[in-house]
Formats: structure tokens, C-alpha cells, sequence
């Protein structure tokens, strides 16, 4: 999380919108072996509570159950120019949103892993053009060897850490000179972000 309180959000709505619109983000746990991390889906059900499934061979499989664990979720990025800014004696910066989720892991059941699967694939299948692929489409041989690869777990969440570092620090005109120089460097999420920030 960013230091500067004028990067910080405290609203939950949002936040847990955002991790719900990225659907990933990276889960940090301390194992025996040392730090060790896994990609995975995620999901925001309601209650302070984010969901996420890991394959039983990942080195943080049989660690995570009543840990504390940490998920980044990160949202739009990139490098921001002096030549955006009206002086150009300064140094150059990072601009991004991401959102540390803190909290102790619980392992799902079969059954909250069946629902939390159909609805991830639900989630996503439908935000794609033509027909969805249904999971009745596996077969059970299928559906139940991979099923019993993964491992479900649920974050009861402690504490959001959201960081919306958008120049909001930075003058109107800047930041409309930065949104510019990002939308010429091809990077519009990032300058769609930026005009969507209320500085």
C-alpha cells in the first residue's frame, strides 16, 4: 500500500467491485519452505469474504488452511513521463491500482467448491460473445478427476489495502496532459482510470 494517504481508498463497495471486475490476483503465504505465491481466480462473495482455488500440487497446497494470507489483485499500470508534465525538472513515476486483501484462509467444502466453480465458469463464460460452454459439457470422468486436483479456499477478510496512485497529487492540466501522453502510448485502461479518479 502506498504510503501517501492521497493514493489510499477506504471504500469496501469499490474495492471489492474492482477485485470482482480483475476476477485474479496473486495469493502470498509463508510455508515452511519458504515465501512461496499462486495465481488464481477469485471470487467476492458477499460478506467481507473473497474465494479462490489452487491445484493440490502447488507448493502452497497444505499451508494455507487457518493461515494468514495476503492476495494482490492489481488493476491498470504503467510508466509515467516528465515530458507530460508542464516542468519537466523532476523524475519519472509509476501510476497503478492494486488492493492487498489480509485475512485467515478457511478450506471449502466439496460442495462450496462445486458452487464456487460453476460460478466462476458461469462469470466468465458469459462476458464472452457466443455461446457459452456449459460445464454439464465435461464429463463426470472428467469434471471429477479434475476436481479432486484442487483445493478450495475462502479469505475472511481482516483488511482491505487499496492504492489508487492516478497523480491525483498532480495539477488538472497535468493530469490531462498525462492522460494524453498514456492514450498516445497506447495505454488507455490506465488513462480511462485516470479520467474515472476524482483528483
Amino acid at each position: 500500500m502506498h504510503p501517501d494517504p492521497t493514493f489510499r481508498s477506504d471504500d469496501h463497495a469499490a474495492v471489492e467491485r474492482f477485485i470482482g471486475e480483475v476476477g485474479v490476483g496473486t495469493v502470498f503465504l509463508s510455508t515452511p519452505g519458504g515465501p512461496a505465491a499462486v495465481r488464481t481466480p477469485l471470487l467476492v462473495p458477499a460478506g467481507g469474504r473473497v474465494q479462490f482455488h489452487i491445484s493440490r500440487h502447488n507448493a502452497l497446497f497444505g499451508h494455507v488452511e487457518d493461515a494468514t494470507a495476503l492476495i494482490t489483485v492489481d488493476g491498470p499500470e504503467g510508466y509515467i513521463s516528465p515530458r507530460w508534465y508542464d516542468d519537466r525538472d523532476t523524475v519519472p513515476t509509476w501510476n497503478y491500482v492494486a488492493v492487498e486483501i489480509l485475512g485467515t484462509a478457511r478450506r471449502l467444502s466439496d460442495a462450496e467448491l462445486e458452487s464456487f466453480l460453476h460460478i466462476l465458469i458461469e462469470k466468465h463464460e458469459t462476458a464472452l460473445p457466443g455461446e457459452p460452454w456449459q460445464a454439464g459439457e465435461a464429463s463426470d470422468a472428467v469434471w471429477s478427476r479434475l476436481f479432486r486436483g484442487i483445493a478450495g479456499y475462502e479469505i475472511e477478510v481482516r483488511e482491505y489495502r487499496a492504492t489508487t496512485k492516478l497523480s491525483q497529487n498532480k495539477s488538472p492540466r497535468e493530469r490531462r496532459a498525462i492522460v494524453g501522453g498514456l492514450e498516445r502510448a497506447n495505454r488507455p485502461a490506465l488513462a480511462a482510470a485516470m479520467r474515472g479518479v476524482r483528483a
